[in-house]
């Protein structure tokens, strides 16, 4: 073989040599590229690979709503009847976001239409996971009782994973932080005092430890309806003398018809303190009552609780 016909040779190698490594990189580019479009995260029915940064996302947990809302992100779709109008009033006004009804009347249709990229499904719509699946994936990462560690816990790893979903590390660590900060403030505050959790339905004062339970057992109240003494009143019909009869230190109100918009309901406050039964308890004439946020019913998320705990640091720091 010729000089000539060596180097022409060495060089065409050197050439190929050059391009499959320019390939190989290309390739291992792309490959970085399509693994960073995606994260696994943990959520309440296993582990899931989700889109990162998805463009439409449809909404149905009302618990992950409010950290979507401070990061400035619209839905294209969420359940409007259940969402605080108030507090997320730029989304119930913005004609681009779709209505997809209620979880006792979910409207798939208009679901579709919205063509969500991901939906954030779960707690009111957890049965219907199935269905959404069907139009988009769907994630299931709402507040929950089972998660170990218990309801708040399950806040602080819902927000950790929409952070991670959407590139918000840093700004979920921060509400974390807050609650936290908060559930410290309450815990010594409250310093496992007895307390009362109820309810306002439909005018009346009941047992509202099935919701509620969730914030005092953080914190270390005790229920004066736990256990044994409790198990009988876990149903609609709790008397004003049972509760008067307990004597709890302290009482943790939700006014679930200011949440639901009741017409003409008597405000929780008005039920409570003007009932005749409940005039002669501690809690009621030395105004130890935590009354929760009127939409509290519709939030229920990481930032409700950290204002909840906020709200009964300082009354109880009193």
């Amino acid at each position: 073989m010729s000089r000539a016909l060596r180097m022409t040779v060495a060089a065409a190698a050197a050439i190929a040599m050059l391009a499959g490594c320019s390939a190989s990189s290309a390739a291992g580019d792309a490959a970085g590229e399509t693994a960073a479009e995606t994260v696994t995260i943990s959520s309440n029915l296993g582990e899931v690979d989700v889109p990162v940064q998805p463009e439409r996302v449809a909404v149905l947990d009302n618990t992950a709503m409010e950290t979507l809302l401070a990061w400035d992100i619209t839905p294209v779709a969420i359940p409007e009847q259940l969402v605080s109008p108030d507090r997320f009033a730029a989304w119930v006004e913005d004609d681009a976001v779709m209505d997809v009804g209620t979880h006792r009347e979910p409207d798939f249709e208009a679901l579709a239409e919205a063509a969500p990229d991901l939906i954030i499904g779960g707690y009111r719509f957890a049965e219907y996971q199935d269905d959404l699946a069907e139009i988009a994936p769907t994630i299931d990462i709402a507040g929950s009782e089972e998660h170990e560690g218990g309801w708040v816990e399950s806040l602080r790893a819902q927000t950790t994973t929409l952070g991670a979903i959407f590139e918000r590390e840093a700004e979920a660590a921060a509400i974390v932080a807050d609650l936290d900060a908060a559930v410290d403030a309450a815990t010594t505050a409250a310093d496992g005092r007895s307390v009362f959790l109820g309810i306002v339905n439909g005018g009346k004062l009941d047992n509202g430890a099935e919701r509620l339970s969730r914030m005092s057992g953080p914190i270390g109240m005790t229920d004066v309806f736990s256990g044994d003494a409790g198990d009988i009143h876990q149903d609609s019909g709790l008397a004003p003398e049972t509760i008067a009869q307990a004597d709890p230190e302290w009482a943790i109100v939700l006014d679930r018809d200011a949440a639901a918009g009741t017409a003409d309901a008597q405000p929780a406050r008005q039920v409570i303190e003007s009932n005749p039964a409940l005039a002669g308890t501690g809690f009621v004439q030395q105004g130890r009552i935590v009354y929760l946020e009127d939409d509290f019913y519709r939030t229920e998320g990481a930032q409700a609780y950290t204002r909840a705990f906020d709200q009964i640091a300082q009354s109880m720091a009193g």
